[in-house]
């Protein structure tokens, strides 16, 4: 077989470029197993090279249905690469394998692709061949029984992926289009005003604790007493946590009623929030 066919059919099974094919070909003395070979070596070179850069650019899939909903973050370093079609696809295929594994990253990584390679061997080579920092970054399943999940894309790239993405979970019995309404209205509220929290019982002291640190450094040097100075930190923490809990916040579709208040309207008995998430490439 001439070398020119067996750098096409190189190119044809590993997606390398013309030159890395011809020059792999060369080093194998005309093997294309063994040039594939070293493709893959020299791919895992680049690889490792590249991974010490800046990805914050990217794209969020989500995958699954109403029982069972998983999000995934895949970050590169352009915004060009965002919307390749290799990286498409790949995140694509492997946003059901997540699904799948539930998010847990390690059991993605190992995880057979369509191609007979596992997810992270397909990583290497995708960043080989488009020459670019890939990571898999958070991830996040929803699989609670008793629950109903819905979620919404904002800016898609394409399908199921986007830039920014809101899972939220649901208990209830009800399967209404009125609580569908509410599950995909709720979602993009919380891809609006980015809660943190579902109540402000929960959200986390060390969070507390450093907007706590910021109130009392501004405070520091305003001559006030020191209980003037305790009574605006308390007012300030309380603001930040009703601002910052998602039930105590301005419904987005309607200010003037927070978020509990539409609960309550609903008048579904066993409504509950359960869970949400929100994931924004570069945040």
């Amino acid at each position: 077989m001439p070398n020119l066919d067996k750098i096409k059919q190189l190119r044809q099974s590993t997606g390398a470029g013309f030159k890395d094919c011809g020059i792999a070909i060369e080093e194998a003395k005309g093997d294309i197993e063994k040039a594939a070979e070293i493709l893959r070596v020299k791919g895992i070179s680049k690889a490792s090279k590249k991974m010490s850069r800046v990805a914050k650019e990217g794209v969020i899939a989500v995958s699954g249905d109403e029982k069972k909903k998983s999000i995934l973050e895949i970050n590169c370093e352009t915004d060009f690469v965002a919307k390749n079609n290799d990286f498409i696809n790949f995140v694509k295929e492997i946003s059901e394998i997540n699904n799948l594994m539930n998010s847990n990253l390690d059991k993605l990584k190992g995880s057979k692709m369509k191609n007979s390679e596992s997810v992270n061997a397909n990583l290497v080579s995708l960043i080989s061949k488009i020459g670019e920092k890939i990571t898999i970054g958070r991830a996040k399943t929803f699989n609670q029984e008793g629950t109903k999940n819905f979620n919404y894309l904002h800016t898609i790239v394409k399908d199921n992926l986007s830039k920014l993405a809101v899972i939220v979970s649901l208990e209830t019995k009800n399967d209404t289009k009125e609580l569908k309404s509410f599950g995909k209205q709720l979602c993009m509220h919380i891809a609006a005003s980015n809660p943190i929290s579902i109540e402000p019982s929960g959200i986390d002291k060390n969070t507390l604790d450093k907007e706590i640190a910021l109130i009392s450094a501004e405070l520091k040097n305003t001559g006030k007493s020191e209980d003037i100075v305790k009574k605006i930190s308390l007012g300030k923490i309380n603001k930040f946590k009703e601002e910052n809990s998602l039930m105590s916040q301005p419904w987005v579709m309607e200010p003037k009623s927070k978020v509990r208040d539409i609960v309550k309207k609903l008048n579904f008995s066993d409504l509950k929030i359960k869970d949400f998430y929100r994931l924004k490439i570069g945040e």
